[in-house]
């Protein structure tokens, strides 16, 4: 359990403040994350790390020379939203490219994506490497999750940018070692949430969960717990199941501690990794062992194997001096210079009125979003539990988060006399901004289709608001491409697009349109529960989320009864 916290909510934002104050020297925060305090020689590639905090050192704490440029810091176990991600490769930019580096989940996916084309409308050329190494997860390469593999793919691809490789080569090369990289994970017990009384999952006494994720989600099974060594030989067994025909005979091993896990047993077991790997005609090359990707307090540990060829072992024993992890000495004695440039600042629009018609509509959907956030913050626990089930029960906090960030931007529109359009796309900016995550993304996404759909000059029309939810949902259904039946919020969103067009086309009054337009909406998220998951984290898990509606289509619907037109 994370004992010493302030507000839960801000556990990630005074994590990221102590880690600046305690590096002072060495990184520096801007928004959405931290960079480097010293000069990046100009054309060298940016490698900007990111994804959920709760991971530390992974990722701020490989900051530095020979890794990574910048870092970009989501809440607990939740992606950070485009706009931090754009705001922190800005700052780390030098002129040779940007390359993300970030695990395999589906809102690090969307939100870095976003984040590539945001700075490509600046003239910034970005690539995004996604980190797939849990061969639990799949068993095809490219599918699967992203967990301590971290470590040797982008420490590999921090030295090939440190050495002034190419944007091309730095990606290519990266991707190489992250093909060539497997990790296996184990843990005796699950993570506990800050301010949660309760881990996200439990593991039965005297037994060992295999295949867990870093984000508290549940092992795929469950063995009876051995001795380190029967555990070390299971782990091995199944990395030695993974390798390709072509595996050489070169590797780096890493043991990761995911928390709670004394490094003595560590230890024990990474000396059993390595005379089993011996025996199979390896030599281990330069092997790590220590916390490098947590999960917060979870005990637990993964091994994970690299194979190295002539390329990628330089790279992999070349210096680094990060917070967290250093090794060798760099050639030149002369410590990188400070910055000289001032860092980017953030953009801020400038604000146009809305029509007088259109300020009173945007007063109502103000009004409706001060409930949501009552509803939301009511239904907080039980969307994580539900979001615990397969996934990492962080659904609820990320509701409330983006909410209550999207009613604080908009009451600051308001004030300054926006329009019903302008006020959904700065409440939809915002929401990305505030949750980060996939539904973070999905709704900032909505939100700003719907104020794109409806503008600043009338007062919208049933006919008007239609429309604008069809774009709404559109944008997430082609941001997130999910389809109905694949277990997500779309199986409710689209059915409640589909039967508010119909009944408003037919003549309903918008009031009945929508409240049936929700009945349908909830029929169908209630409907998920028959569903096996297809689509993001909880599609690792198969079968564990049957039986439980999926909380996104869940909370869609909460949503959407909330906002149900008063006279129905």
């Amino acid at each position: 359990m994370t004992h010493l916290v302030n507000d839960p909510k801000k556990f990630a934002a005074d994590v990221l403040a102590g880690f600046v104050r305690a590096h002072a020297d060495r990184v520096m925060a801007v928004h959405g994350g931290a960079v480097r305090t010293t000069e990046t020689p100009q054309g060298e590639v940016a490698l900007v790390l990111g994804g959920g905090s709760g991971h530390y050192p992974a990722f701020a704490g490989w900051i530095g020379e020979g890794m990574a440029h910048g870092a970009v810091c989501g809440n607990i176990f939740a992606s950070p939203s485009a706009s931090q991600a754009a705001s922190v490769a800005r700052a780390a930019d030098a002129g040779g490219g940007v390359l993300f580096g970030f695990g395999n989940y589906a809102g690090d996916v969307l939100q870095f994506s976003r984040a590539v084309e945001m700075l490509a409308k600046e003239g910034i050329e970005a690539r995004i490497l996604t980190v797939t190494d849990d061969i639990a997860s799949s068993d095809t390469h490219a599918e699967r999750r992203g967990i301590a593999g971290d470590l040797p793919v982008f420490k590999i691809a921090g030295a090939a940018a440190a050495q002034g490789w190419s944007l091309d080569d730095v990606e290519r090369v990266t991707r190489h070692a992250n093909d060539r990289t497997f990790t296996i994970g184990v843990a005796m017990s699950g993570c506990t949430l800050p301010g949660a009384d309760a881990p996200l999952f439990s593991v039965a006494e005297g037994s060992l969960a295999i295949g867990l994720g870093i984000h508290g989600e549940p092992g795929l099974s469950e063995v009876p717990l051995g001795t380190a060594q029967e555990v070390a030989d299971d782990m091995v067994d199944r990395l030695l199941a993974a390798f390709p025909a072509d595996r050489g005979d070169r590797v780096a091993v890493l043991v990761n501690g995911l928390g709670a896990t004394t490094y003595e047993e560590q230890f024990v077991v990474f000396a059993r990794v390595a005379e089993r790997l011996e025996a199979e005609g390896f030599t281990l090359v330069d092997p790590e062992v220590g916390e490098h990707v947590t999960s917060l307090d979870m005990a637990g540990l993964s091994v994970t194997a690299t194979l190295l060829d002539d390329e990628m072992e330089p790279l992999w024993r070349a210096p680094v001096d990060t917070p967290a992890f250093r090794r060798g000495a760099f050639g030149s004695t002369t410590a990188a210079p400070p910055r000289r440039a001032a860092l980017p600042q953030q953009v801020v629009a400038e604000r146009t009125s809305g029509s007088g018609a259109s300020q009173a509509a945007a007063g109502v959907a103000l009004g409706r979003l001060d409930e949501v956030v009552d509803v939301l913050k009511e239904h907080e626990a039980e969307l994580g539990a539900l979001d615990s089930v397969a996934g990492d029960g962080d659904h609820g906090q990320g509701m409330v988060l983006g909410v209550v960030g999207a009613a604080e931007r908009g009451h600051e529109a308001a004030s300054a006399g926006v329009g019903l359009g302008t006020l959904l796309t700065e409440v939809g900016e915002a929401w990305a901004e505030s949750a980060g995550g996939t539904s973070g993304a999905l709704w900032g996404a909505a939100l700003v289709a719907a104020g794109e759909r409806l503008g600043d000059t009338e007062a919208p029309t049933p006919g008007d608001i239609a429309e604008a939810v069809a774009s709404a949902v559109g944008a997430m259904r082609e941001m997130g491409k999910a389809e109905p039946g694949d277990k997500t919020m779309m199986d409710a969103a689209i059915p409640f697009a589909e039967a508010l067009a119909e009944r408003v086309t037919a003549g309903n009054d918008l009031a009945v349109a929508w409240a049936e337009a929700v009945r349908v909406a909830s029929d169908a998220a209630d409907g998920t529960a028959a569903m096996q998951a297809k689509k993001g984290r909880a599609k690792t898990h198969g079968d564990h989320s049957v039986g439980h509606a999926d909380p996104g289509a869940i909370s869609f619907v909460l949503v959407a009864k909330t906002v149900v037109p008063k006279e129905a």
